[in-house]
């Protein structure tokens, strides 16, 4: 892209970020909700303080910048539940520091030149490589303002926007050939932990063709699926004791009778959307109740990926262009799934449907290098998280962005994480 192009990129992204948080009060904005999410007044001061350290200090020495802001609002400096406490901007002076870093980083990109070998960063300015990263990091922030939007005292929304009528489309499973498979990427674009490509040995395996839905979940609930200990992992049910699991997060009630809150809009939960918010353990035990098992993350982009007719995989299930809201419910803000089989021209080559948008999607995986794996362009971002403590989430959900949801991109978070906006769909051996 050129810089207008960028320009407008990086513009409308900071649009949408207004568009989330205007309508959230002062009060609201600058207050912790829950100690797992930052206040939101946090993230939005946040993303100028990152285009701040990026677009300006780390582009040329002889810019100007406020090292006290850039300490503030570090994450890893100042953990989530730690920022109440913090002497934050306030709205107003939020805002001006925003417009401030945004047009002194417009101003630096016009002298700076993407081609110009010479230039200390010029692995940054590569093919816009540290603008993607910029824009992406804001739409990441996006979602995460949402998961908070969801916990505002008095509500967020008066009323959900339509989803696409879903259809009965039955919900089998996909067959999988076994074989050797491409994974990852080597793509000159954020983030490093997808990279480098590589080659896994997969056995046949089916999958569902359908995340599993809220009516599915419920005859799992119905069934005792919270009450039955050999349906869990003993961490998972360690979890259920310790917190008195009954039920996805946000849902109400019993004896049949299911409500779900979502951002302050209370109704029935609708049986034939995806069933959200559960996290890693319940999705574990659900699969087991259902006689099958989460799929590796692996087998996950394969079966979103891999096209057999032409012995490739694909950008998206669909092809290599990003989704424009008819293929996926992907940064459209409706605030919530769409039904099972709402969006049939976004199926994958091997017959998967929903793969990208509505929810993430828990896999049995623990997030882990690739090999040869190498952090860039910042060690803090995927490499402090390496190990068994978080599994691989795919797909991207309703609250992310077309840019940063493709068959490769790798998202993670600890098994017990509800407020994200996760579900899951099944597999098995073939």
């Amino acid at each position: 892209m050129n810089r207008k192009q960028i320009a407008a990129q990086l513009e409308e992204t900071r649009r949408d970020t207004h568009r989330l948080l205007t309508p959230v009060d002062d009060e609201r904005l600058t207050t912790q909700h829950d100690p797992l999410l930052s206040p939101l007044v946090w993230d939005y001061a946040h993303i100028g303080v990152f285009e701040e350290l990026w677009l300006l200090q780390n582009l040329s020495s002889g810019q100007q910048v406020d090292e006290d802001l850039l300490h503030l609002y570090n994450a890893i400096e100042n953990p989530r539940h730690t920022r109440r406490h913090l002497e934050l901007m306030d709205r107003p002076r939020t805002l001006a520091y925003l417009e401030d870093v945004r047009t002194r980083a417009l101003n630096l990109m016009e002298e700076l030149d993407p081609d110009d070998e010479r230039h200390p960063n010029h692995a940054l300015l590569r093919n816009g490589f540290v603008y993607d990263l910029i824009d992406q990091h804001e739409r990441q922030h996006q979602e995460t303002i949402c998961q908070t939007l969801q916990l505002l005292p008095g509500g967020y929304l008066k009323e959900l926007p339509a989803t696409p009528p879903g259809r009965d489309a039955g919900h089998d499973m996909v067959e999988v050939p076994a074989g050797r498979y491409p994974i990852g990427t080597d793509a000159y674009e954020p983030y490093d932990n997808e990279k480098p490509s590589h080659e896994v040995d997969l056995e046949a395996f089916r999958i569902d063709r359908f995340p599993v839905t809220n009516g599915e979940y419920l005859r799992f609930m119905e069934e005792g699926g919270y009450t039955r200990q050999e349906l869990w992992s003993r961490s998972g049910w360690d979890w259920v004791m310790t917190f008195g699991v009954q039920g996805p997060e946000y849902w109400s009630g019993g004896d049949g009778t299911w409500t779900a809150d979502r951002f302050g809009v209370k109704a029935p939960v609708p049986e034939t959307e995806p069933v959200v918010h559960v996290c890693y353990f319940e999705a574990d035990a659900y699969a087991r109740w259902a006689g099958k098992r989460l799929p590796t993350e692996f087998e996950w982009e394969v079966a979103a990926a891999w096209d057999p007719a032409t012995g490739s995989k694909r950008r998206f299930p669909w092809g290599e262009q990003a989704s424009t809201g008819d293929r996926a419910n992907l940064g459209t803000w409706r605030f919530h799934p769409a039904a099972a089989g709402a969006y049939p021209e976004g199926a994958s080559p091997l017959g998967c449907e929903q793969m990208m948008g509505d929810v993430w999607e828990w896999t049995s995986s623990d997030f882990q290098p690739y090999p040869g794996f190498r952090a860039f362009p910042y060690e803090e971002y995927s490499q402090p998280f390496f190990g068994t403590g978080f599994k691989v989430l795919r797909g991207g959900s309703w609250a992310s962005h077309p840019s940063v949801a493709r068959a490769t991109f790798r998202n993670w978070d600890s098994p017990i994480k509800r407020p994200i906006f996760a579900g899951f769909r099944c597999a098995a051996d073939a």
